[in-house]
């Protein structure tokens, strides 16, 4: 066997990462965590496979196992943003919601922007009321990073006895859920909640309702069980009502939209009256098709997108007055869904078709979200003009400087391809400039590496340099490893150029003036006008 059959395996890394993380978007969660692991196998220690199987762990329920990897992924970045976000979803799992929103806390502090952690401070915040009460205020005492919760009133007495407190306060919780066996007020929820489980509740809870059993305690350790399982179950139930401002909010505000206006401040209707009600079902369509998409079940999305727009479009538009609007965001769905099945050319077709809509209501949200769609999928198919002339349409509809830099540096890619080097470096150059204004380090080592490799292309090898050399300082601050090595070898490969470029210089100069050796300043003049 030669060596490099020998070395094979070794560049499968990230093929097994990439098939780990596709199989946790399916559900195979058991596939995906061999994938995983025989990725860190090959690369032991690496922080984005550490992040990826915390991950799946957390879909598996081994909340444990997924903190100790998240741990993992920081250990030698404690800064690495991706391992604060798995830490403190680890943490909320396991119901250490005060640790957990601390490193929520800390994720946002250092990326304002993404949105997951805004959320995960909601949701942890809200679930520390609900667990404990708005009348008791946790104080923890306002040591190293226990910093970010410095409360606005007088702390008071610190170390022990502020933990003392909080301990106390924890227990009273666990013993109010313990001692209670009613049933909460949303019996529907429970079993959404519950699944399967919800018929164990029931039974258990019958027992508990049994005088004879209550009364007698035939038998103390099977007492303490169902009490125990019941307590439990109702603990579950508390604790994944939580999870709502993850998924729930942010959705409601999305669909909220799509209601027609004097419905939008009503009471949920009855079932039997909802069941002739249009928005209901659109409302519900959209969920749907949604949650196909984010379960990475594509081809279910994209029937269901069709399926409802079939629906909508049979609709009278006095019925639905925003028609127009949800068809466009149904032609969006439908080619979102085509570009994970890779038919990318029928999905040009649907969000052109989302374009049209949004041009003739004078919709900007629509031609921006159509813009920017067809932008993509014009760059995947390798069209870079089409891309170029997209993605410039939308850039004066861009409202925050992250997409505006993110827009600049794509379309800087795409001049690039296109080998229009001029264009390319001053979009790098907007590029970095957007990306400073919002202090963030990792696009503006994506805009220098960008300009660089426009000036290298342009001989400008000098110039090439002093960006690259930008580029690995950028590369150092935000501890891609990764990028560090190849922009290393970049520089490396510069210099040589330079250095061969300058002393081929010299050699024709010398050259040159060798030539001209023993003749008159008349002759070398003749000679030099007639080579010119």
């Amino acid at each position: 066997m030669s060596d490099d059959e020998d070395e094979g395996p070794r560049s499968t890394f990230e093929t097994y990462l990439a098939e780990g993380e596709k199989l946790s978007s399916k559900g195979y969660h058991a596939k995906a965590l061999e994938s995983i692991s025989l990725a860190l196998e090959l690369k032991p220690g690496n922080r984005v496979a550490l992040v990826a199987r915390s991950k799946v762990y957390l879909d598996m329920g081994d909340n444990k196992n997924a903190l100790d990897d998240a741990e993992s992924a920081l250990k030698e970045d404690k800064e690495f943003v991706r391992g604060l976000y798995a830490k403190a979803e680890a943490l909320y799992a396991m119901g250490d919601f005060e640790y957990a929103l601390m490193y929520y806390h800390r994720g946002n502090k250092l990326r304002s922007e993404l949105e997951e952690f805004r959320l995960g401070i909601q949701k942890a915040t809200e679930a520390i009321d609900n667990c404990i009460g708005e009348r008791a205020a946790i104080k923890l005492e306002n040591k190293g990073d226990l910093s970010f919760f410095a409360a606005q009133e007088d702390i008071g007495k610190k170390g022990k006895a502020g933990l003392k407190k909080k301990a106390n306060l924890r227990q009273q919780a666990h013993q109010a859920n313990k001692a209670s066996t009613q049933k909460p007020r949303n019996e529907k929820t429970v079993k959404q909640l519950l699944g399967e489980l919800s018929a164990d509740r029931d039974y258990l809870e019958k027992l508990m309702g049994d005088s004879d059993f209550v009364h007698n305690r035939g038998n103390p350790a099977i007492y303490s069980l169902v009490q125990s399982g019941l307590s439990y179950l109702d603990s579950r139930v508390e604790f994944w009502q939580q999870q709502q401002p993850m998924y729930a909010r942010k959705r409601e505000r999305e669909l909220r939209k799509w209601k027609p206006a004097a419905q939008r401040n009503q009471k949920p209707k009855k079932k039997s009256e909802a069941s002739g009600d249009s928005s209901h079902f659109i409302l519900s369509a959209l969920e749907e098709i949604e949650d196909a998409l984010d379960a990475g079940n594509a081809e279910e999305s994209l029937q269901k997108a069709k399926s409802c727009l079939k629906t909508v479009e049979s609709l009278d538009e006095t019925a639905l007055k925003n028609k127009a609007e949800i068809v466009g965001h149904l032609h969006s769905s439908i080619g979102t869904a085509l570009i994970e099945l890779g038919r990318l050319n029928e999905a040009l077709g649907h969000f052109e078709f989302d374009l049209q809509i949004a041009r003739k209501g004078d919709n900007d949200e629509g031609k921006s979200r159509a813009l920017d769609n067809l932008g993509r999928v014009y760059a995947k198919m390798g069209n870079y003009e089409k891309a170029v002339e997209y993605w410039t349409e939308k850039l004066p509809l861009s409202q925050a400087k992250l997409e505006s830099t993110w827009l600049f540096h794509e379309i800087g890619r795409c001049h690039l391809e296109l080998k229009q080097y001029d264009d390319a470096h001053d979009y790098g150059e907007k590029a970095l400039a957007t990306a400073k204004e919002i202090d963030d380090n990792v696009w503006q080592l994506n805009a220098s590496v960008l300009i660089a490799q426009s000036e290298m292309k342009m001989d400008d090898l000098p110039a090439a340099i002093e960006s690259f050399e930008r580029s690995l300082k950028l590369a150092e601050a935000v501890k891609d490893h990764a990028s560090r090595e190849a922009i290393g070898k970049a520089l490396e490969d510069l210099n040589s150029r330079l250095v061969q470029t300058v002393e081929r210089d010299d050699e024709e100069e010398e050259g040159d003036e060798g030539g001209y050796e023993g003749e008159t300043e008349s002759q070398i003049s003749g000679r030099k006008s007639k080579e010119g």
